[in-house]
């Protein structure tokens, strides 16, 4: 299995997982556009080389390349010849939205759909979700805010799960 491939170049810090199920040049696309929408790039800022990036995150430099031409195309970034490529004036908006604060609403709901989602594939109830998250970040010692029996107890009916499928072996 692969090991998702991290990069922290200036202020971004790109995180590739190919496990995902999203290309990579997508990935990187939505890294960009998180970054400028949290403000962490501002207009007028320089990004990393495509050269830079590709050796920093190990892919092929026309994975990054195309991710910057579509952000390019897009009005997200622009491109200097000789100077590089810098976040242009526009932000990362849909034609129909009229505000950056909507644009970043959007964002917002598309992260929070996919982390539900991927709690639900965890067999994590709302209640247990929402103690997730309020417990998150606040240093406590145990391994998860569900607290151990609950853990113990999913984690036996996975074992179980497991052994209960068919016998494959011959």
């Amino acid at each position: 299995m692969m090991e998702p491939k991290a990069a922290k170049i200036n202020k971004l810090s790109f995180s590739l997982d190919p496990a995902n199920g999203a290309p990579v040049y997508r990935q990187i696309i939505q890294q960009i556009e998180y970054a400028v929408l949290s403000k962490r790039i501002r207009p007028g800022d320089r990004l990393p080389t495509i050269r830079s990036l590709a050796v920093e995150l190990k892919i092929n430099p026309n994975t990054i390349a195309k991710a910057y031409g579509e952000l390019e195309i897009r009005g997200i970034l622009s491109t200097q010849v000789g100077s590089g490529t810098y976040v242009s004036d526009k932000g990362p908006l849909l034609e129909k939205e009229a505000s950056a604060a909507e644009g970043l609403n959007r964002k917002i709901q598309e992260l929070l759909g996919r982390f539900v989602e991927d709690m639900k594939a965890l067999g994590v109830d709302g209640e247990e979700l929402v103690a997730i998250v309020k417990n998150y970040g606040k240093g406590t010692r145990t391994p998860s805010p569900l607290g151990s029996r609950t853990l113990h107890r999913r984690l036996n009916l996975k074992r179980r799960n497991k052994t209960d499928g068919p016998d494959t072996a011959k």
